[in-house]
């Protein structure tokens, strides 16, 4: 996934390799004005992650979920046992060369890329694919290391669905009462988008609503909700509505009760703790909303590692039989994509006979 800074040193490094990367962002005279904007921004992110401790915990997170991920794996697959997982952040270390490397030198042959954005978007999984595809393409005996197959979108898969459902039920127990606990509105909230970047035909925005959708189903539609995004940057128009706006809008209606569930964030960063937590909890303070709570993340839960566990079972036995690598939704380019490496391969597994 796209990782997060490890201390409070790497901020700088980590929003540079940010902006830099044209799948994510796109801006005129990109390789001048990125760094610039990344530089500007620096020190205000640092105070961010100040206030959170220092660092992001995604690190720990991510490896928290692989270990257990690949104990269960090792119980529910033992045909494919044994399993070890790898972590390839996007702009932070241990980055896709650094994964790649350490896989060569373990002498693994057979690996999956295990996309942890459960929504596809070519801005996220999609640049993470690229990047690790281009490297493999690119380094001496790399191409040929690996047989490869891709996890790439998992946006309703029933026990990532019984994950999130979990989650919010333990959010909803936050509420003082059983009158505001049946009141509250629940809000998803995601990470937004340039709006060009729907335009061309991103599926994002899609499967975050199928993801809730599929949630309150599980739910039986018990609440209201709502879809709404967070964490814009920069004046051009992005995916809304933008989740501390819908706050501010929720005081005309007289709501009092919300609870925010972080449904594209596999584990707490900044966006949760930071911006959810401290930065929206003021927005709802000042629109009268009494009781604003936000459902836990995944993180390490039982819960979501066995879900993961059962997500790449599936996906090994689909393609041992099959030979399909892929989902068949990644095959389908956007309309006005230009990129000539997006949604490729390098080195397909096979079927097994």
């Amino acid at each position: 996934n796209m990782g997060g800074p490890k201390h409070l040193d790497e901020v700088g490094s980590f929003l540079h390799n940010l902006f830099t990367d044209t799948d994510i962002i796109q801006m005129p005279f990109q390789s001048i004005l990125a760094p610039l904007i990344a530089k500007r921004r620096t020190p205000s992110i640092r105070e961010l992650y100040k206030e959170i401790g220092g660092k992001s915990p995604i690190y720990e997170y991510t490896e928290k979920q692989g270990a257990a991920m690949c104990s269960l794996l090792d119980e529910i697959s033992p045909s494919t046992a044994p399993h070890r997982h790898y972590t390839a952040f996007r702009y932070v270390e241990p980055r896709a060369e650094t994964a790649l490397e350490r896989m060569k030198a373990d002498g693994v042959e057979r690996a999956v890329l295990f996309s942890q954005y459960p929504q596809w978007s070519c801005t996220t999984s999609g640049s993470s694919s690229n990047e690790l595809f281009r490297l493999c393409r690119e380094k001496d005996g790399m191409a040929e290391a690996f047989q490869w197959s891709i996890i790439d979108r998992w946006p309703t898969h029933p026990l990532f669905i019984k994950a999130l459902v979990a989650n919010i039920k333990e959010g909803l127990k936050q509420f003082p009462d059983d009158a505001s606990r049946e009141k509250a509105i629940i809000l998803f909230s995601a990470h937004s988008l340039p709006f060009k970047t729907i335009l061309k035909g991103d599926h994002y925005s899609a499967e975050v609503a199928a993801t809730a959708y599929r949630v309150m189903e599980e739910l039986q539609f018990s609440h209201r909700y709502s879809v709404c995004w967070q964490s814009q940057v920069g004046r051009i128009q992005w995916l809304g509505p933008q989740t501390d706006q819908v706050l501010k809008d929720l005081q005309t209606h007289n709501e009092e009760n919300v609870l925010v569930v972080p449904v594209a964030f596999t584990s707490d960063h900044i966006e949760t703790l930071a911006e959810i937590d401290i930065e929206f909890a003021e927005v709802a303070e000042k629109a009268g909303i009494k009781n604003f709570h936000r459902a836990p993340s995944l993180n390490d839960s039982t819960a979501f590692t066995t879900a993961q566990a059962h997500i790449v079972k599936e996906h090994l036995e689909n393609v041992a039989s099959t030979g399909q690598c892929h989902s068949l939704q990644y095959t389908a380019r956007c309309p006005s994509c230009v990129n000539p490496n997006c949604r490729s391969i390098v080195n397909p597994a096979q079927r097994q006979l």
